[in-house]
């Protein structure tokens, strides 16, 4: 079975075995490009550690839930996961809900230590973890295997990056990803940050705003709009005017948010257990007065996550170009069908729509990036507006 790695990947699940039996220091880093293969390489680690230790239990994890969802699919396709394994958020790992008398969520806490009952921790796409988050994950005193893609852009706030120098690197495309033109897209984005106005495949393609059919084919694709799909921007004007469109098309009647309307959380509130952009469906929605102002009270059906989530929201923020500062806590949401590159970071959709906008001060690097993201967010079908 190992023969079916390379020499790298040999290389690199030896220099992990020996840290996880003898380490060093409490996390090691993991960086991969697109078509790598590090989950295949996951599978081979847990597969490797089952056999030495078969009471070994290994926690895997994600910043959101839909992050996690897309983690366990990807963990059973290498059959890694075993009975004891879990896979989830890094939230519901080491946080615990607070509750009042009435069983409502008023809060979270860090979990005591003994309740983490895990001898290994991995966490994917760890560039999305923040460093409160992070001092918190390595205060349980558990060895923590941080992977990521060291080519993505850099977190949306501060400048914590587990991904900036990863330990460990792999760079070269699997065998078996070679001929996936999701792929080979994406190696043109980071090396040459230029992609060409042609077909690379039935479902991935780049086709030019000024075509005289491309707002035909828009609308269609639009109108048929679900949660599996990602309508990716760079501009917060582009971001806001799809969202109108979009809404239009599904035919909703009030420029207000309303039941069954897709949201995107545009800030923490640890407070709430809800992370920057998380996404997620309105189950219910009226305006109510909170000391004196005006809010939403809401209950969201977060993707990928257990709990829903019972809170008010900003009435503001929604239509807004910019991120407003919170007031008493009150969560901040807007229309989550189309989104910015950078919100998108940490998820992925079966269908990609991406418009490509660059920002006249970005560096070409930085561009690369944004591009590279961008196109890793495609899963089977892309779609790149140029």
């Amino acid at each position: 079975m190992l023969s079916e790695l390379s020499k790298l990947q040999l290389n690199i699940l030896d220099q992990i075995l020996d840290w996880y039996k003898s380490p060093k220091q409490q996390f090691l880093t993991l960086g991969g490009y697109a078509g790598t293969g590090k989950t295949t390489l996951l599978g081979y680690l847990a597969n490797k550690l089952k056999k030495e230790d078969s009471q070994i239990s290994i926690a895997y994890c994600a910043y959101t839930g839909k992050a996690a969802v897309i983690l366990k699919r990807k963990l059973q396709e290498v059959k890694a996961l075993k009975p004891k394994d879990l896979v989830g958020t890094i939230h519901s790992l080491i946080y615990k809900a607070i509750v009042d008398d009435d069983d409502n969520i008023i809060g979270w806490e860090k979990k005591p230590l003994e309740e983490l009952d895990y001898d290994l921790i991995v966490i994917d796409e760890a560039s999305m973890v923040n460093e409160n988050i992070w001092q918190d994950l390595l205060s349980f005193q558990k060895p923590i295997l941080a992977v990521g893609d060291h080519g993505q852009l850099p977190p949306i706030e501060g400048t914590f990056n587990l991904m900036e120098k990863p330990q460990l690197k792999l760079e070269e495309i699997y065998r078996q990803e070679k001929s996936n033109p999701i792929i080979k897209l994406s190696e043109i984005a980071r090396k040459y940050g230029n992609i060409p106005t042609i077909d690379f495949g039935d479902k991935v393609k780049k086709i030019s705003k000024q075509k005289e059919d491309t707002q035909d084919f828009l609308t269609n694709i639009f109108s048929t709009y679900n949660k599996d799909m990602l309508v990716l921007t760079g501009y917060n004007s582009t971001r806001l005017k799809l969202n109108r469109g979009i809404r239009q098309l599904l035919e909703f009647e009030s420029e207000l948010p309303e039941i069954n309307d897709r949201v995107i959380c545009l800030k923490n509130n640890h407070a709430d257990g809800i992370f920057n952009g998380m996404t997620g469906t309105i189950l219910s929605i009226k305006e109510i007065k909170l000391d004196d102002f005006k809010v939403y009270e809401t209950e969201i059906e977060f993707d990928g996550e257990n709990d829903i989530f019972f809170g008010n929201m900003s009435i503001e923020q929604f239509g807004k170009q910019e991120t407003q500062s919170q007031n008493n806590g009150i969560s901040l949401f807007d229309f989550g069908y189309a989104l910015t590159v950078h919100k998108a970071q940490g998820s992925q959709a079966k269908r990609v729509v991406l418009f490509e906008e660059r920002f006249p001060k970005m560096t070409d690097e930085l561009w690369r990036r944004w591009l590279y993201t961008a196109v890793t967010r495609a899963e089977e079908e892309l779609y790149i507006i140029g």
